[in-house]
């Protein structure tokens, strides 16, 4: 009897990290070369991103929290489409909401007192094509390609986490006699129901060509 509940409890924790796991699976992630890499640390040469963003008045722990539901409700159809469509006949306008792909990761940087949580758009829009947000709180904008300093780790989202692989990275920096140019960057892989061992963190540090 006791076996069989041993034996049951192995089975769901397995099952829920395949079932965890694969809920990443085919989700696009930003585009990047690795110039150099060394242990979890890594130079990166980023393609050009368009960013759907919001800025948040919270602390750290919390600011993630809020941001995700604003641009959760953004991707799932809280936004605006205005297109023509040409068919064979007639011509269409429409004024709709659309849905858009989850991407990854969630990026999180500080700016002034304030936190800044991005979302990379789906490479399949353009500033031209992406539905403008029906949210005032969100907007959309284009970073241009950049070299980024990476340090990769799981766990929890912790600032003690945060800012000790952050300080990690900085001294990483440091040794490689590189530049930082931008403000630190949070990175979130994984949705928050993912188990904590299996996420993908990263702290993300611009750094000069």
């Amino acid at each position: 009897m006791v076996r069989n509940k041993i034996l049951l409890v192995i089975v769901l924790v397995l099952s829920s990290i395949l079932l965890t796991s694969c809920f990443s699976v085919g989700i696009e992630k930003a585009k990047y070369t690795v110039i150099s890499k060394e242990g979890n640390f890594e130079v990166r040469q980023y393609q050009p991103q368009i960013v759907a963003e919001t800025i948040v008045d919270s602390d750290f722990d919390k600011a993630g929290n809020i941001a995700f539901r604003r641009l959760f409700d953004y991707i799932s159809g809280n936004n605006r489409t205005k297109e023509s469509i040409s068919m064979t006949a007639p011509v269409n306008q429409s004024n709709e909401s659309e849905k858009i792909s989850m991407t990854a990761p969630v990026n999180q940087q500080k700016s002034e007192d304030k936190w800044v949580v991005s979302f990379l758009v789906p490479s399949k829009y353009t500033l031209e094509t992406i539905p403008e947000p029906l949210d005032s709180n969100v907007t959309i904008r284009e970073i241009p390609s950049q070299t980024i300093a990476a340090v990769r780790y799981s766990g929890t989202w912790s600032k003690k986490r945060y800012e000790s692989h952050k300080s990690k990275l900085e001294q990483f920096i440091s040794d490689k006699e590189l530049q930082i140019i931008g403000e630190p960057i949070f990175a979130r892989y994984d949705p928050p129901f993912q188990l904590w061992f299996l996420r993908r963190n990263e702290v993300l540090i611009p750094v000069k060509e």
